[in-house]
């Protein structure tokens, strides 16, 4: 933490006094866009989208990354109102790096290095080597882990029938004598645990589709989009994300969860809510070292409570929760405009930077 307690004295004692003296006085998000810049370490992220010297030179792309984070910070709904605020508030245009309203590009510019940023996982990289910077030597007591629906503006895939591999209806029961059953093939999560982490990803789907989930109430909503998984850590810090097909069932997504976590961070609790009440999640959670706690799916059976010590430790699994809140209240999260897992991911990923960057600072406070 000592670095990240060196950024924070910097930015406070020498890097806000010296931007108010050239700006005018920072605003309260303002702040918070310099405090999550300062984080990113875009100066080596961004060596692979420099112009190469090869066709038409790019206007600069660390300006428009800086311009992204904005966006996420001040919950933009489109482009155009960011390259509107950019062009009319000298503050926050001076701190992407454009001097003049004028030098702002057109939103084709930002359209197209979303598109890059998108293709070589930018986001998703700043966000990697930030916790593991700033987190990775330190002990996590609890990872909080659930899911969120994304909406979104596109149509659905629709899922095609396997013909090939499709088998003729039998009726229920025992086989008939010298009836041959085909085995049914391995469950996911069945194959997961010895996987590794690039394979389990690879199978995950990512495409459109229709989700359904039952809300606070108990009743089923439906959606067309993605699902967000995600998982944090005590003190609302973001530590992995994935991005699925929204009909995705939760379980599915907890083992490549894990395995991105056990990379970055090292905690001692794994919580999580009934929809990921299943053996094979709870043997891979043991077989990391921790201490998986939870809540039981009765599955038409009798409901097993937790003990005391546990139901208070899960309580704090309420952190996943409120970064979900916090990502789709304040940080764009509704705000989906653009089309395709990767584009999607990224549009959210400039959101959970910020917000990591945020709730890491507020460690120190």
């Amino acid at each position: 933490m000592s670095t990240l307690f060196h950024i924070f004295n910097s930015i406070q004692n020498s890097l806000f006094p010296w931007l108010e003296e050239a700006l005018d006085p920072l605003s309260a998000k303002e702040q918070k866009f310099v405090q999550v810049i300062s984080l990113m370490d875009l100066q080596t992220h961004m060596k692979a989208y420099r112009w190469q010297g090869i066709g038409r030179k790019r206007k600069n792309r660390m300006k428009l990354a800086k311009a992204f984070v904005a966006k996420a910070i001040y919950n933009f709904e489109t482009t155009d109102i960011l390259i509107d605020y950019l062009r009319g508030c000298k503050n926050i245009r001076r701190l992407c790096g454009w001097e003049n309203p004028w030098q702002v590009p057109s939103k084709s510019t930002f359209s197209r290095a979303f598109a890059q940023f998108s293709e070589g996982n930018l986001t998703q990289d700043i966000h990697e080597a930030m916790v593991k910077e700033h987190y990775g030597e330190k002990l996590a007591g609890h990872i909080s882990r659930d899911s969120t629906a994304i909406a979104a503006r596109e149509k659905p895939v629709k899922k095609k029938s396997d013909e090939s591999v499709a088998q003729p209806k039998r009726k229920p029961g025992r086989p008939r004598k010298g009836e041959v059953v085909a085995p049914k093939p391995p469950k996911r999560l069945d194959l997961q645990p010895a996987r590794t982490l690039a394979d389990n990803l690879e199978d995950l789907p990512t495409q459109c589709d229709v989700g359904t989930k039952k809300n606070s109430k108990g009743y089923k909503e439906s959606w067309i989009g993605y699902k967000l998984h995600l998982d944090c850590i005590d003190g609302d810090i973001p530590v992995s994300t994935l991005l699925t097909s929204a009909s995705l069932h939760d379980s599915q997504a907890a083992i490549p969860l894990s395995q991105m976590s056990q990379d970055r961070i090292t905690n001692l609790y794994d919580l999580m809510d009934s929809a990921y009440d299943a053996p094979q999640i709870h043997s891979f959670s043991k077989n990391l070292g921790h201490k998986p706690i939870i809540d039981h799916n009765p599955r038409r059976g009798e409901k097993i409570y937790m003990d005391p010590a546990s139901k208070a430790r899960f309580a704090q699994r309420s952190s996943a929760e409120r970064v979900n809140a916090y990502l789709k209240d304040n940080y764009g999260g509704r705000n989906i405009r653009v089309k395709g897992a990767a584009k999607v991911m990224t549009h959210l990923m400039f959101g959970i930077i910020a917000i990591t960057a945020t709730q890491l600072f507020h460690l120190l406070e």
